[in-house]
């Protein structure tokens, strides 16, 4: 074998090994943010929603309403239920049911159930229901819009989904959103109207809060940079930022003159450091820069 040869493969043994080390590294990271937020979602349901009987629909809706019912913890049936819905789930869906998915749904109920013993919570932490109700909101829908974005989920009422998904047509958003508003409406009779319009104001936005840190957590930076000499620029975004990036011919419409565009995506940061290079290596380069929280292709999220 020729020296070149041996140097060449050495090179492509040393990327698969970095390639390696990268994926454990961020599967680290998956496991260690998916426990964080995992973590605030426990944290937050037993320390705002229980005490104030906040039904916002999910497993934590129906424990609440089976333990006024029932006089059992919701966090003791918060265990139960999800303890149930993961047998339902392996026997329906198969080994293949996500591992980081049992892993959250495991480390919740154990959590609640922890929670229990070493926090009682007998009433409220305050005597102020609006400010308890935002914080009930706030912090479990953060910590699942990040367990969302690493492709979990906490249990409860997702796995529903995913067997209906499977063995049925149906559409389970609607189907979600009819059990959590039926939830809801039970609050109203069980906890009386005022704890009744509390869920209510809960229900309606916490979907707008997951969504909205979600789309925060995602986005990215959409740029066209139209120039007339693309090679430095095209050179920094793969060999710094490695990234790619799309050049394609262009005429402008007043001048007439041909123009080379620049299309790339990149993260916030990267950004900031590709704006500032064009803005040195081309003073007179047109830049165009967009929000966008949906990109799917390598380097970002796999396509579905």
């Amino acid at each position: 074998m020729s020296e070149d040869a041996k140097e060449e493969k050495s090179k492509d043994t040393d990327k698969d090994s970095a390639s390696a080390g990268s994926t454990v590294g961020e599967k680290a990271r998956e496991f260690v943010l998916l426990t964080i937020a995992t973590v605030m979602l426990a944290f937050g349901i037993y320390m705002f929603r229980f005490p104030n009987n906040f039904t916002f629909g999910g497993v934590t809706g129906i424990a609440l309403l089976l333990s006024e019912v029932t006089k059992i913890p919701a966090a003791t049936l918060v265990v139960i239920l999800n303890a149930a819905l993961l047998v339902v789930a392996f026997i329906l869906l198969g080994r293949d049911f996500a591992a980081k998915s049992v892993y959250v749904t495991v480390l919740y109920s154990a959590l609640m159930y922890l929670f229990e013993f070493i926090i009682p919570m007998e009433h409220p932490l305050t005597d102020e229901p609006v400010i308890e109700l935002v914080f009930a909101i706030m912090v479990p829908a953060t910590a699942s819009a990040v367990i969302f974005h690493f492709d979990a989920s906490s249990g409860g009422t997702d796995i529903i989904a995913m067997a209906l998904r499977k063995y049925t047509s149906v559409n389970i958003g609607t189907g979600l959103l009819i059990a959590d508003a039926i939830a809801v409406l039970f609050s109203f009779f069980i906890f009386g109207v005022k704890t009744g319009l509390f869920s209510l104001c809960g229900f309606l936005a916490k979907s707008l809060v997951i969504d909205n840190v979600i789309e925060s957590i995602n986005i990215c930076k959409y740029f066209h940079v139209v120039c007339t000499d693309p090679e430095p620029i095209c050179n920094y975004i793969c060999d710094v930022l490695h990234r790619d990036a799309t050049v394609y011919t262009a005429t402008g419409a007043f001048t007439g003159k041909e123009k080379r565009v620049i299309m790339t995506v990149m993260t916030r940061r990267q950004a900031v450091a590709l704006r500032g290079f064009i803005r040195k290596c081309e003073p007179s380069a047109f830049i165009m820069i967009t929000n966008t929280s949906e990109i799917i292709g390598k380097g970002f999220r796999a396509s579905v």
